[in-house]
Order: C-alpha cells, then sequence, then structure tokens
C-alpha cells in the first residue's frame, strides 16, 4: 500500500491528538454514474427511515470544510484540542469531525468539560461522526445528547447534507455495516437520490486502510464497495492518530485513476 500513499500538508502538534484538515470543495470532473452492479437485496416491509439530512449554511461556487478525528482528551493533552479550536475561530463554514470526539468513554462529564469548551464553542456548525471511544458510554447516548440533531437520528448516526456542488455523507462505523444492513441501504438510497450532484464525499470514524498502529479496518469495505459504486471522490477518517494521504484507489487498494477514491 506504500505507493498508494502520497506526501501531504499537514497540520499538527506533539501536544495533541486532532489534526486538523481543510479541504476546499471545488468543481471535479470524475464520471460519478454508478457502475452496472447486481440487484441490491429486497428491503424489509418496514425499512428504517432516512434519516434527515442536518442543515448547513449557505454555500459559494467554492466550499471549505475543516476538520478532524480523535480530538478532546481530557488533562494536559487537552491542548492540543484548544489549539486546533482556534483554527476553526477564524475558518467559517462547516465543521466535520471523524469520530472520537472524546477520547477516552464518551461520557457527559468528557463532552461538558474537555470537548465543550475547545471546539463545543463551534457546537451549532458542527456535523460530526462517532468514533469507538464515543461508544465507550453504550449506545454512545452522551455523543447524541451533546450534538443533538446534527449527529443524525439517535442510535444510527448517519446522515448526509449538500455543500455548494458537493454531496457530503456522514457514516457511522460503529453499528452494523454488513451489506443489507439499513445503513447500507440507507447509503444506496441516498446516493441514487443524489446522482445529480456534481461530487461526492463521505468522512466516518475506521479507516479501511492504513499504515498507523491501528492499521485498516476491513469492516468498512462495504461503505467503499458502495461509494466506488457510485463514483466518489473523497473519504475522510480518524481512529489512527496521524497525517496520510491516498492516491486514489478501488476498495481492493489498487490504484484507480480513472474511478478511485482518495482517502485522508
Amino acid at each position: 500500500m506504500d505507493e498508494l500513499r502520497k506526501p501531504g500538508p499537514f497540520l499538527v502538534r506533539a501536544v495533541t491528538v486532532a489534526l486538523c484538515v481543510l479541504i476546499g470543495f471545488v468543481s471535479c470532473g470524475k464520471d460519478n454514474s454508478p457502475l452496472p452492479t447486481s440487484p441490491s437485496p429486497v428491503p424489509s416491509s418496514t425499512p428504517e427511515p432516512p434519516p434527515a439530512p442536518a442543515p448547513v449554511p449557505g454555500a459559494g461556487s467554492t466550499a471549505t470544510l475543516v476538520g478532524a478525528g480523535d480530538i478532546a482528551l481530557c488533562g494536559p493533552h487537552l491542548a492540543g484540542a484548544e489549539a486546533t479550536a482556534r483554527l476553526l475561530d477564524a475558518i467559517p463554514g462547516p465543521v466535520f469531525t471523524a469520530g472520537d470526539n472524546t477520547q477516552t468513554s464518551g461520557t457527559p462529564d468528557e463532552f461538558r468539560g474537555c470537548f465543550g469548551p475547545t471546539w463545543g464553542r463551534h457546537l451549532s456548525r458542527i456535523r460530526p461522526a462517532p468514533g469507538n471511544h464515543d461508544y465507550g458510554t453504550p449506545g454512545a447516548g452522551p455523543y447524541f445528547e451533546y450534538f443533538g440533531a446534527n449527529a443524525g437520528p439517535v442510535g444510527l448516526g448517519y446522515y448526509s447534507y449538500d455543500l455548494g456542488a458537493w454531496h457530503i455523507v456522514s457514516l457511522n462505523s460503529n453499528i452494523s455495516t454488513s451489506p443489507g444492513s439499513p445503513q447500507i441501504s440507507w447509503l444506496r438510497a441516498d446516493l441514487e437520490a443524489n446522482r445529480g450532484r456534481t461530487c461526492t464525499a463521505a468522512y466516518w470514524h475506521h479507516p479501511l486502510v492504513s499504515s498507523g498502529t491501528n492499521g485498516g479496518s476491513s469492516h468498512v469495505r462495504e461503505f467503499w464497495n458502495v461509494l466506488h459504486e457510485y463514483g466518489i471522490e473523497i473519504v475522510m477518517n480518524g481512529h489512527d492518530h496521524m497525517y496520510e494521504r491516498y492516491a486514489p484507489q478501488d476498495p481492493s487498494g489498487r490504484l484507480d485513476v480513472a474511478r478511485g477514491i482518495r482517502q485522508f
């Protein structure tokens, strides 16, 4: 996989586990029509209702999305969350999180006392995704309570929104991602409904590939299978406390310049 990894600019401090990624979303020209595929599994008679999109500020011709994963670690390392929060102070527009919004057990005290004073001052414009530490408390209850409607439906945690010409999808890699699961069925329906969008990006916590200590997470491959089928452009993840940018690739990790997904 090393031949696919490309160096890129990054900002990180020794005192922080949060890495801010700033992406200016401009036009793209990749063919994002879905690939031919076998029929999808027939949904049950009582399918999960699609999560309602979270509203975002109006966007111009160039849209900016900034964010990070693995953010607020209570104690001495909270200085890192404060440093990156100060960056957000000067950057307008929506903010994404790629999970592990708090770095220990996802308790109410961690959200109020660690995330709240730092990134929490931008709460109204944060569009979060949950991580495994957010699920340190059963069902990630404090996560859903803290972020409210911006986190998507309680217990599901996946949703989408539009940002300029881009369609943005936030997924939950801590619940079922198997083919035919409610989340995968919703993802396919959401992408089908937004085929007219010029470009699409997605984010969640666990990366499919990583050279970090945690390594890749094969359980999110079905996300990639569906996203690659619909020709999306960008995936953003957290979990490993580092920065990597990969060349466009397919769900098997092969270089795919024509239709591949670039993972940050």
